[in-house]
């Protein structure tokens, strides 16, 4: 690897990285304003956390479809649109007047959220070399978890300091703008139809010309997408389990511990994923059964979050346990992202990487009224306990797709 090469990876792995961490920072433009919507329109939780559906609907549906528009389009050109809707988000929130307003502001955030997977991986998959893949993998899981980090922080930080939450919607506009300037000035580093890879402008024209002589839709025919999709979609339930209703379960379980203590677990959580996506990375470039990597760190992050939940430890060990249980997390992204990128069939990367990802969308959406529904029979217990077992049956998922890749290896050789 020369250092030009090295140097040209990184800004594009930087760039992508950048805009990925947007997207999640826009998941949450609008949960840490709950207590001032209801303070000024008397909105309830369950009316805001409708609003947050619309996100993830739009966000799902236009998922599975950005896939195909990547392939036939390109994913620069997508980004850009997908960061001017994040940017129009902030402006109709922040001058929001009704609950239709609210809607339209998170419809917005959806769509810009909904092509970045496909948008992402298909840049790194076509533009950084591939000894420095495993890294882009992990790079691209950090920002997003940073992103998520920084926007309670971000958004309540500002409407605090101003007394308006209507000023920290119009900064995270900003802030969407001024990323939108950075990408497009340096957009030369994500043009995917300009591979960088050796010999990979051959490849990609024999995987075009082969993909135009197949049925756009011929990849749903593959099991592999679809254990895939599983896979995302019960990582995701266990996540969505850990960020919404952790701090007020660990709280009830310990309740030595109040809610100002339990919240430093989520962020806990997301530092620990953080960390173990660096040293994800680093494994998933050097592992070649990727499936039993996902396996021992999912099942050991499943293990912490299910002893967190016993109620037999001391309340502070808890909380540590269960924000270590974020490091397992992290440590299996890259792998599973590298996993999907050798399940793919060739031409299809933005489809395949569309489909597989609402599976992320769809578990956001359905798990927080299941886990919600235990908070309401008074059984935080199985908040944790739940958030395991979807951890685990994810690893079942993920091992099905690493035998049929390690056999079409086998059949290849």
């Amino acid at each position: 690897m020369t250092t030009t090469s090295l140097g040209q990876d990184a800004r594009t792995i930087g760039l992508v990285g950048l805009a990925h961490g947007s997207s999640h920072f826009f998941h949450l433009l609008l949960p840490p304003l709950f207590p001032w919507l209801m303070a000024d329109f008397g909105y309830s939780y369950v009316e805001l956390g409708s609003v947050v559906s619309v996100f993830f609907v739009v966000s799902g549906v236009g998922q599975m479809l950005s896939g195909f528009l990547v392939d036939k389009v390109g994913a620069r050109p997508i980004m850009f649109a997908a960061l001017a809707c994040f940017a129009l988000a902030g402006l109709i929130a922040a001058s929001a007047q009704n609950y239709a307003m609210l809607v339209a502001a998170a419809f917005c955030a959806g769509l810009g959220n909904a092509p970045f997977h496909p948008v992402d991986f298909t840049i790194l998959n076509k533009r950084v070399s591939p000894k420095n893949m495993g890294h882009a993998f992990s790079v691209h899981g950090i920002s997003g978890n940073l992103g998520w980090a920084a926007a309670p922080v971000f958004m309540a930080g500002i409407t605090s300091w101003t007394g308006s939450w209507r000023i920290a919607c119009l900064s995270g506009a900003v802030l969407a703008l001024l990323i939108l300037a950075i990408v497009v000035h340096q957009r030369r580093w994500l043009d995917d139809r300009q591979a960088c890879q050796p010999g990979a402008k051959t490849v990609a024209a024999t995987a075009s010309a082969h993909a135009q002589e197949q049925n756009p839709f011929a990849f749903l025919a593959l099991p592999a997408v679809w254990l895939c999709f599983a896979f995302f979609f019960f990582t995701t339930a266990g996540l969505s389990a850990v960020q919404s209703f952790s701090s007020p379960a660990l709280s009830s379980i310990y309740p030595q511990l109040d809610l100002t203590v339990t919240s430093w677990m989520v962020t806990g959580f997301m530092l620990c994923s953080a960390v173990g996506m660096v040293g994800g990375g680093f494994l998933a470039a050097r592992v070649q059964r990727l499936e039993r990597v996902i396996t021992v760190f999912l099942l050991l992050s499943g293990a912490l979050l299910a002893l967190a939940g016993t109620g037999w430890l001391p309340g502070a060990v808890a909380l540590a346990v269960g924000a270590a249980a974020g490091f397992g997390q992290g440590l299996a992204g890259p792998s599973r992202d590298m996993l999907i990128k050798q399940a793919a069939p060739p031409g299809a990367t933005g489809r395949v990487y569309g489909t597989v990802y609402s599976g992320l969308d769809l578990g956001f959406s359905l798990a927080a009224p299941i886990f919600g529904w235990m908070m309401d029979r008074q059984q935080p217990h199985w908040v944790f306990y739940g958030a395991g077992i979807a951890l685990a049956v994810s690893v079942l998922a993920a091992g099905a797709v690493g035998s049929n890749v390690h056999r079409r290896r086998v059949q290849a050789a």
